[in-house]
């Protein structure tokens, strides 16, 4: 090895040592920090959007010279494990041994003050900057070295404040500077000399970040280490030269190559026979003529009732929205992992047909790996990257190192967003503007794709302020963005676009006063450029309306919850309406609770009524909800959506009891629809599973030829309402709705001129009568006391909820002006991917069984033991998967210390990532019968018919 100089990197020190061949030196620092510089000069080039690059480029001032802002993404990228010329170099034993002598002496040696290299990077890279001799302003070049500081300290996910001036120890002496300066030569020069920018804005940084974030995984495989271990090249101009033939390989082993999709026809992409209707053609047809000069991304809001092929309509969007703003596929997110999971085959469907089989598709949510699109092959250990966090164990806290496969590298944690093609849960996207670890990388995943959010209506105040800062940031990049709804009240969707024009650059000034009513149904474009909007045509408009028209009779029915409603008891309410499907001309029927207990209830009384039979044996009478475990409430999905979707077969006779599980995007067509007293916006939603299909079995047949029971002669929403007459919110309720909502959505029922609503034309009025910003909403000069409460609290718990997401989330795009900005909240990532979804805190409960012989099983069985490997053996990846799907998510607030403690899980479990933090229920097994547990002041079984039960 080379003795110490200013111009040549002593390549005695290293970069990369975990994992590779003990019998040869370490990987030389320099060559990795090469080799992330080349994977970035790669991922520029190919990876990168085309508004990524331009976003990047104008934030740094080099609009008209992208290739500048080329080479200063690969230089951050090459600097960024310039903090390991310091006392980092003596955290391995074995690696330290390779060390020249001058490095191992104690003249100039570094402070025994331990801090992690990042940290270290970022305080010295600025010295390291001055030596690179760059161009321009001194006062500019302090302001690029210092955002180039913060990138470099935040390559492990998390940025920091840069305030300490002076000497540290920890850098070491005079020659560590020299060495520092060596090594960000070398690399500079490999590079072209590239030259600081002019400026450097904080969300082109925090792109920037991502992108060294990713250069730096992808080099970092411990396959490809050991390999350029083996061989290394004469000159360092070499060893750039097959790292940048090696980064184009690497890209497309890790899933990451983009691939361009074959145009099909309509019927073909999606499977449908048909044609597209009025709303897909006019996005066809319309959409291009408006888009097709803009400048930059916009924000496009489609409205229209359920059943409406809505998703095909985003797709269809997406196609025009990413050829005219050079985005690369998409990312479609829903509000729960079982729509996710359904949308997920849906997608994997249409990149079929469009030959995008070779194109990288990942499900992205918290147990998307449970999916049955993931085998137990990808549940192994794999190759894991060689990261500085694992070297740093005793400074970091020893986070373990990712599993880095290629192919499956996808998969692994933080990863998924960065496929061209991603389904999930909106959470997911939610996190790029949380104060957590990684937020750049994921916000360089979302900021390269169409950005599609389906049932836009379904998140509460504290996720609509989340996603709204969200369409800031994706406003600053230009990305074109797609929202779906049946039912998003125009003071939603008008906050959510204006957040998005914030962050396009459209002052509040400028947009106050401004509305942006959309047509129902119909789309709403806005261009992120002019702010201006442009909508649907209205013969396309109407003919969507006419051909999805539909006269809904809604029926009240006054209920009393409990055994002394008489007549009104609701479940003999249920029981009446209910006897034509089950004694005369069958049907199907569904039945929609508002919590797990009257579903439950409502089940068994049904199935003792007309179908003793159980759902295992075959019964008509049917149950679905969240507390099944995760096989079973997948297996009941789909056998609902198998029987009561379009294509059928369509049962003689079905009752399906369910909770809200069926109302957001599952392919359900009801004869007849009951339901509890809901928001009327989510009535709607439940009553578009009423006669779904019909327009479309019209034209195309219906399934087996099979007609609706004679007593359907027309579509039907009943609903139970309990607060007629002056009645009140049941308690088992609870808080699941506000009463302020229920109590005018039961007076706007009772107030129907006529008993039938018109779908879609009476949509979007009746939506904004509940649920509108209107100033007639509370009358203020002659108050109903109730009614007052009722209003105070759900007002008051709604700003709450905005306040505290306000709190929480990173500051608006063109409001940061330091990268420590983006993690201003102190705690752990884990605390603040909680924060998601505010107040919904859960824990996943595995139901075992103790056997009468002591023995703990997954099934009742007992064929199946619960896994729990000897000392110092793992869980393998199957039994991970056997113990994950029967887990059910509950509530964490059921159990109290004690609890948690009595519920915990096997030792061998401590330290699995996936395993460590369920509870586990013994039930004890007595003559083949599982027995209640008591646990919170509650008995807790799980029934193979009911689900969990909690009395």
């Amino acid at each position: 090895m080379s003795g110490v100089s200013r111009g040549v990197p002593d390549q005695s020190l290293w970069g990369k040592s975990r994992g590779l061949d003990p019998e040869l030196p370490p990987y030389p620092l320099v060559r990795h920090l090469i080799d992330t510089a080349a994977m970035a000069l790669h991922i520029w080039d190919v990876y990168l959007s085309g508004n990524q690059r331009r976003s990047i480029a104008q934030g740094m001032d080099f609009e008209e010279e992208p290739e500048r802002a080329r080479a200063v993404v690969a230089l951050c990228a090459g600097l960024h494990d310039i903090g390991k010329v310091s006392g980092f170099q003596f955290c391995s034993h074995s690696a330290r041994a390779h060390l020249s002598a001058t490095f191992l002496s104690e003249q100039g040696a570094p402070g025994n003050e331990r801090i992690a290299h990042d940290v270290a990077g970022m305080r010295a890279v600025s010295a390291v900057l001055g030596a690179l001799g760059f161009e321009g302003d001194a006062d500019e070049m302090a302001k690029a070295a210092e955002r180039i500081a913060e990138i470099v300290g935040g390559h492990h996910g998390r940025f920091h404040r840069n305030e300490f001036h002076g000497d540290l120890p920890f850098l070491g002496g005079p020659a560590w500077a020299r060495q520092r300066e060596a090594h960000a030569v070398a690399v500079h020069e490999l590079l072209g000399s590239p030259q600081a920018p002019g400026e450097f804005k904080a969300p082109a940084a925090a792109l920037v970040t991502g992108v060294v974030i990713l250069a730096d995984w992808l080099m970092s495989q411990e396959e490809y280490l050991c390999r350029r271990q083996q061989v290394v090249e004469p000159s360092l101009q070499a060893h750039f030269t097959q790292s940048q033939a090696d980064a184009a390989t690497l890209l497309t082993e890790a899933g990451l190559a983009p691939v361009d999709l074959e145009r099909r026809g309509f019927s073909e992409t999606y499977g449908i026979n048909g044609q597209p209707n009025p709303l897909q053609r006019s996005v066809m047809d319309e959409l291009p003529n408006v888009v097709h000069d803009a400048t930059r991304g916009g924000i496009l809001l489609v409205t229209a009732a359920p059943g409406d092929g809505k998703s095909e309509t985003a797709l269809e969007a997406e196609r025009v929205l990413s050829g005219a703003f050079g985005t690369r596929g998409f990312a479609f997110l829903l509000p729960t992992m079982a729509t996710s999971d359904q949308m997920y085959g849906r997608v994997a469907s249409t990149l079929q047909r469009q030959a995008g089989q070779d194109a990288g598709l990942t499900l992205t949510h918290s147990m998307a790996w449970l999916s049955s699109a993931y085998s137990d092959n990808d549940l192994a250990s794999g190759q894991r990257i060689s990261a500085g966090d694992g070297d740093e164990e005793g400074a970091t806290g020893g986070r373990c190192d990712a599993d880095m496969r290629p192919r499956q590298w996808l998969r692994g944690a933080k990863r998924p967003l960065l496929a061209q093609f991603t389904v999930g849960t909106v959470d997911q996207a939610l996190m790029s503007v949380l104060p957590v670890r990684h937020n750049a990388l994921r916000m360089l995943a979302l900021s390269g794709k169409t950005f599609i959010i389906d049932e836009a209506h379904a998140y509460d105040p504290y996720m609509q302020l989340l996603l709204g800062r969200l369409l800031n940031w994706l406003g600053w990049y230009g990305v074109p963005v797609v929202l779906l709804s049946a039912t998003l009240p125009r003071s939603i969707s008008d906050r959510l676009i204006k957040e998005y024009l914030q962050g396009a650059g459209h002052g509040r000034r400028s947009l106050r006063g401004r509305t942006f009513p959309a047509p129902y149904p119909g789309w709403l474009y806005v261009d992120g450029a002019s702010a201006r909007a442009t909508e649907i045509s209205e013969p396309r408009q109407l003919e969507q309306a006419a051909a999805r028209s539909m006269e809904l009779r809604v029926r009240v029915e006054p209920v009393v919850h409990g055994e002394r409603g008489g007549s009104r008891d609701r479940l003999a309410v249920i029981e009446r309406l209910l006897e034509p499907v089950a004694r005369e001309g069958g049907g199907c029927a569904l039945v929609v609770c508002n919590t797990v207990g009257d579903a439950q209830e409502t089940y068994m009384r049904l199935r003792e009524r007309f179908d003793h039979r159980s759902h295992a044996e075959g019964g008509c009478v049917q149950l679905l909800h969240a507390r099944f475990p995760g096989d079973v409430r997948e297996s009941r999905t789909a056998g609902a959506t198998d029987g009561m979707g379009r294509r059928g077969p369509r049962p003689d006779r079905r009752i399906v009891v369910a909770t809200q599980v069926v109302e957001q995007s599952l392919d359900l067509d009801a004869d007849i629809v009951i339901s509890d007293l809901a928001p009327l916006a989510l009535l709607l939603q439940r009553a578009g599973r009423c006669w779904r299909h019909e327009n479309w079995w019209v034209r195309h047949g219906r399934p087996c030829g099979r007609e609706r029971p004679g007593w359907a002669r027309e579509p039907q929403l009943v609903v139970l309402d309990p607060m007629t007459d002056g009645g009140g919110v049941p308690r088992q309720w609870g808080e699941v709705y506000p009463e302020f909502l229920l109590t005018e959505t039961s007076k706007r029922l009772g107030a129907l001129s006529a008993p039938t609503i018109s779908i879609p034309g009476d949509v979007q009025d009746l939506v904004e009568a509940v649920h509108g910003d209107r100033p007639d909403l509370f009358d203020w000069e002659n108050p109903d006391p109730r009614r007052s409460a009722a209003w105070n609290a759900y007002r008051g718990k709604e700003l709450a909820e905005q306040g505290v997401a306000g709190v929480v989330a990173i500051p608006a795009a063109r409001s940061v002006r330091n990268l420590h900005d983006l993690h201003h909240l102190p705690g752990s990532e884990d605390e603040w991917e909680l924060s998601t979804r505010l107040g919904a805190d859960s824990v996943r409960l595995l139901c075992a069984y103790e056997q009468e012989n002591g023995r703990l099983t997954l099934d009742i069985a007992g064929e199946e033991p619960l896994p729990d490997p000897g000392r110092g053996e793992r869980v393998p990846p199957a039994a991970v998967r056997a113990v994950l799907r029967r887990t059910i998510p509950v509530r964490a607030d059921w159990f109290g210390a004690e609890d948690v403690e009595a519920l915990s899980p096997p030792l061998s479990w401590t330290d699995h990532p996936m395993l460590s933090d369920l509870l586990v229920l013994h039930q004890r097994v007595r003559n083949g019968n599982p027995q209640a547990v008591h646990v919170g002041g509650k008995s807790m079984i799980l029934d193979g018919d009911l689900g969990l039960v909690r009395r």
